[in-house]
């Protein structure tokens, strides 16, 4: 009983901190969306689902889901494969592979506002990056803003995810692979397995847990990131970029609505809470 009340007195100073910066503002979120609270009228109501019926025929945030659902899996799935490629290669004893290592972290630690900037400059049409290297194989058909293209602006969001999280993926399996001992490749490789058996059976199940880690905050991170379409696009052209955090972000400071953006932050809970439990009972199965 003591020592059970010197851990309770030890972590009471963190369960204060969680529950006033995190339970707190989680249930006020859930209890604001069942009100019509709006920043520019007196007043608050208790309407119940009524914001939560609302979003049943918003075209607006079905769209932004489906978009946000987009950018989250294609960005996370393609940063796992490049991160693993990535990885690999880093591992590889190769001239100058030190100094690609010291550097490689770079896109990740660039401020993110430089690196929408910088992919701006690069897509403007006539002379961006992108458009003169185009022009020289002789492709000048596709000479446009890309940014401004409703067809390319969304996979062009995901390049700015690819750009800016693959080498801390590669990193981070880097350092995972490192961890795993070699003489699990050299049994391998007495029992005739070549490098894709070997990278199947020991590498993947040696990174298991890096994967879990990796791919739970990215998902986290990526579905509710919004300064890079904030930034690249302001959600267009013709909402072809909206995504949930921007309609949050327009519904409580543009349009003062804050019950209803309240409402859509809490699906956006809702179905990040329905992930997370499928994934991780999935590894869990796994696992055993």
């Amino acid at each position: 009983m003591k020592q059970e009340r010197t851990g309770f007195t030890l972590i009471l100073p963190t369960l204060i901190v969680m529950g006033l910066f995190t339970v707190f503002p989680l249930f006020e979120g859930i209890r604001i969306s069942l009100t019509d609270t709006h920043m520019l009228k007196d007043g608050v109501h208790f309407i119940g689902f009524q914001n939560y019926h609302r979003l049943f025929s918003d075209k607006l945030f079905w769209l932004s889901l489906l978009h946000s659902i987009i950018i989250t899996v294609s960005a996370v799935g393609l940063q796992f494969i490049f991160g693993l490629i990535l990885a690999w290669a880093l591992k590889q004893d190769l001239p100058g592979i030190r100094l690609f290592r010291s550097i490689i972290m770079a896109t990740w630690v660039i401020p993110v506002v430089a690196t929408v900037v910088m992919f701006q400059f690069m897509s403007q049409a006539g002379y961006g990056f992108i458009n003169m290297v185009l022009k020289l194989i002789g492709l000048d058909r596709f000479d446009i803003y890309w940014f401004g293209n409703k067809h390319a602006a969304l996979p062009f969001i995901i390049i700015l995810h690819l750009w800016r999280n693959v080498p801390f993926y590669g990193v981070a399996f880097l350092a995972a692979m490192q961890a795993i001992p070699q003489s699990y490749y050299e049994a391998a490789e007495m029992d005739g397995a070549g490098p894709w058996k070997s990278f199947i059976h020991i590498t993947l199940p040696g990174i298991r847990n890096m994967v879990i880690v990796m791919v739970t905050i990215h998902v986290l991170w990526t579905f509710n990131n919004f300064e890079f379409v904030f930034l690249a696009t302001g959600g267009g052209p013709v909402n072809a970029t909206y995504i949930l955090p921007l309609y949050v972000y327009r519904q409580c400071w543009r349009s003062y609505t804050v019950g209803y953006g309240a409402t859509i932050g809490t699906v956006m809970l809702v179905v990040l809470m329905i992930y997370f439990m499928v994934y991780i009972r999935i590894h869990e199965r796994q696992a055993r």
